[in-house]
C-alpha cells in the first residue's frame, strides 16, 4: 500500500507548520495524560505523540518508560517513588492504576527541568484504548496520533514477544477504527519492519537522534545503510519510512531539502527553546514535535504561519 491519508495531517507547506504535542504538553501538564493530552486538543493542537507499552496482563498503555519514573510517579500514600520504579510488564493493569502520574517532584533533576508542570492528584497511566477514543469526539474531528512503539531491548531478540507487541497495539487501534489517524513510530527500526507487515495501512515514522542511531543500526544489521555518503533521510527512506523525525540538533536546511526530494515528511523532535522553533521554522520542517505548545503557536503566530 502506498496511499496513506493520514500522513496530510502532518505534511507543511508554504505558511504551514504543524504542531504535534509532545507526550501531550510535557512542559505545562503531567506528560502522557489523559489531562495532558485534553490540555492539548482544547488549546488548538491537533497531532499528539505518546508512548505504548504492554502490562503484565498485555493492555497497551501510555507511558513513556518500561519503568514508571519515580520522578513523576507516586505511590497510593502519595509519596514520590525513590529512584526507578517498578517495570510496567511486571504490573497488571489495576496494579499499575494503584499508582499517580500527576505531576513531577521538583527535588528531581528531571522535575526541575518541568517545573512548570501544573502538579494533579488521581491521575492514572491511560490505556491506549482511552486516548483513541478522543478521537471519536466531535470536537477532536482532526485528532492524530503519532504513536511511539517503545521496543523493549530485553525482548530484541525475541521475534514472537515484538510480534506479539505490535499485534495488540495494531488490534487496539483498529479496533477504535483509528488506523486511518495513526502512524506508528519508533527509534527501534527493526520493530517498524514488524509494523509495515502487521499493519500495511499505516504508515511509519523513523526516529532518530545521532550519533546514537547509527550506532543502533549497525549493531541491529542495518550497517548496509551507513556509510560516509548516506545519510540519515536516506537510510529512513532505505528502510521504508514515510516520515523522518530527527533530534532538533541533528536538522540542517539541507537534510530537510534532501528529505524532501525522498518525499518524507520531516518532524523535528523535542522543539522547545524559542530560538530552536525559528531555526525549524527556517529550515522548512513540515512539523514541530515540542513540548510547550503554547509557546510555538505563539513564534508561529508571530511568523505569520499556520499549524
Amino acid at each position: 500500500m502506498t496511499g496513506f491519508p493520514q500522513l496530510d495531517a502532518f505534511r507543511g507547506g508554504p505558511g504551514l507548520v504543524r504542531l504535534v504535542g509532545h507526550r501531550g504538553a510535557r512542559g505545562v501538564m503531567p506528560e502522557n495524560t489523559m489531562e495532558g493530552f485534553a490540555f492539548t486538543l482544547l488549546a488548538g493542537v491537533s497531532l499528539l505523540e505518546f508512548d505504548v507499552v504492554l502490562t503484565r496482563d498485555g493492555v497497551p498503555v501510555v507511558t513513556h518508560n518500561h519503568h514508571l519514573d519515580g520522578a513523576a510517579t507516586r505511590d497510593a500514600a502519595g509519596n514520590w517513588l525513590m529512584g526507578q520504579g517498578p517495570r510496567v510488564a511486571e504490573l497488571t493493569l489495576n496494579e499499575l492504576h494503584g499508582y499517580d502520574v500527576g505531576g513531577v517532584d521538583v527535588r528531581s533533576s528531571y522535575g526541575r527541568q518541568f517545573c512548570d508542570q501544573v502538579l494533579l492528584d488521581g491521575v492514572r497511566v491511560p490505556c491506549l484504548g482511552d486516548l483513541l477514543d478522543l478521537g471519536h469526539d466531535p470536537r477532536f474531528a482532526d485528532l492524530h496520533f503519532l504513536l511511539e512503539l517503545k521496543s523493549d531491548p530485553a525482548l530484541r531478540d525475541d521475534a514472537r514477544a515484538r510480534e506479539a507487541f505490535v499485534a495488540a497495539i495494531v488490534a487496539k487501534v483498529r479496533d477504535r477504527g483509528m488506523a486511518g489517524r495513526t502512524i506508528l513510530h519508533s527509534f527501534d527500526w527493526h520493530l517498524l519492519d514488524v509494523c509495515r507487515r502487521a499493519a500495511p495501512e499505516m504508515p511509519t515514522s523513523c526516529l532518530s537522534q545521532m550519533p546514537e542511531t547509527v550506532d543502533a543500526l549497525c549493531a541491529g544489521g542495518l550497517s548496509g545503510f551507513v556509510s560516509q555518503d548516506c545519510s540519515l533521510p536516506r537510510m529512513v527512506a532505505d528502510a521504508g519510512g514515510q516520515l523522518w523525525c530527527p533530534n532538533v540538533e541533528d536538522v540542517t536546511p539541507e537534510l530537510v531539502a534532501e528529505a524532501r526530494r525522498l518525499d518524507l515528511i520531516v518532524l523535528a523532535w523535542t522543539v522547545n527553546e524559542t530560538g530552536d522553533i525559528d531555526r525549524m521554522i527556517e529550515a522548512g520542517v513540515d512539523g514541530i514535535v515540542t513540548d510547550y505548545p503554547g509557546r510555538a503557536q505563539h513564534r508561529l503566530r508571530l511568523r505569520g504561519a499556520r499549524w
